[in-house]
């Protein structure tokens, strides 16, 4: 391993609960940082789309990306040399919603309706289609259903996810941009009667459920099995690209290091925790704790515990079957736990 110096570190992460997230908002990361003279930059912010489209691809180098865990998953699976750091698992809703009248109570009514479907027609990889099929999945699973017995609805999104670079808008940053709208297209048809259901996930799945009164026939982010509740949020993934960890270990663990403070002060903040949470996600506090639950600040765990391997490499098996991702993935050899061990032993915290 060598200890060159860093000029620049990249990150990015997902609008959801992350220690990233966190130590980003607090400016740990990058103060961290700045004694080692790395500047710490936001590859969204970029004016090069194929830098923000690194979110996805993760084919910048010397970059660290906390988030959902498909992209990272299909870039792994498409040959991109990365490693997973570490591994956090903050439960949240996953919502199959009807509208009132639909006639569905549960899920082995679904057999026979119409489902709607996002379909991103020029991304690299679709996540949003991803997690719907398999919130979808493991819904009907739970009844004795596939998904072939239902009928499912395509709505055609054209516009790319990394079109524009994002913004910070008080202390919020919007993903790509203002976008024009029609990031729900399956939505408007679920209230316009073209479709009987849809799925939606997180803070905006929440709100939005509410506002238009929708009824939901399963949250199977909140079922007791772990493996019904694993999607693409569940759990997420803390990537690094080879050459990071291997030309600077030492930035990998400082990396590992910042997102567990992060999180060990959100455990004692839970007020200031919800703040933050809601500017991620680009919601209020309120919809955070619907989302994530009143104890959201205590779910910001990064670790790389046995029951987080195991459903994550259940949810790889589910991105390859479905044709998600163009090869399997071994979850355990691309896991390189030397930083996040490493960070465990300066912090003086003996390793599981």
């Amino acid at each position: 391993m060598s200890h060159s110096n860093l000029d620049t570190l990249w990150y990015t992460r997902c609008p959801v609960p992350t220690g990233l997230g966190i130590a980003l908002q607090k400016g740990w990361l990058e103060e961290s940082f700045r004694a080692q003279n790395t500047v710490v930059k936001s590859l969204r912010e970029s004016n090069d789309k194929a830098v923000r489209e690194s979110h996805f691809d993760h084919t910048l180098q010397n970059s660290v990306r906390h988030g959902g865990n498909i992209p990272a998953i299909w870039a792994r699976s498409a040959g991109r040399e990365t490693r997973v750091l570490g591994l956090s698992w903050a439960d949240e809703v996953q919502l199959v919603l009807t509208l009132p009248d639909s006639g569905i109570k549960s899920p082995k009514d679904l057999k026979g309706r119409r489902f709607g479907l996002p379909k991103w027609e020029n991304v690299q990889i679709d996540f949003a289609r991803a997690q719907a099929i398999r919130g979808l999945e493991n819904a009907l699973r739970l009844n004795g259903l596939e998904v072939s017995d239902v009928q499912l609805v395509d709505y055609v999104i054209s516009s790319g996810q990394s079109d524009a670079p994002a913004e910070r808008i008080a202390g919020t940053q919007i993903f790509s941009g203002r976008r024009s709208g029609g990031q729900a297209r399956e939505l408007v048809g679920l209230l316009r009667g073209e479709v009987d259901a849809i799925f939606l996930k997180g803070a905006s799945a929440a709100q939005l459920a509410n506002l238009f009164g929708l009824h939901t026939v399963i949250d199977t982010g909140s079922h007791p099995e772990p493996l019904i509740r694993s999607n693409n949020g569940t759990p997420r993934t803390l990537t690094v690209d080879q050459h990071l960890i291997e030309s600077h270990f030492d930035a990998a663990v400082r990396i590992v290091d910042q997102v567990l403070s992060a999180e060990q002060w959100a455990w004692s903040h839970p007020d200031e925790t919800r703040q933050f949470l809601a500017r991620e996600s680009n919601s209020s506090e309120y919809w955070v704790s619907a989302a994530y639950g009143t104890d959201a600040h205590l779910r910001l765990r990064t670790n790389l515990d046995e029951l987080s391997i195991t459903a994550l490499q259940d949810f790889t098996n589910f991105l390859h079957r479905w044709q998600f991702i163009p090869n399997g993935v071994d979850v355990r050899t691309w896991i390189d736990s030397r930083a996040f061990h490493a960070a465990l032993e300066a912090r003086g915290v003996a390793a599981a």
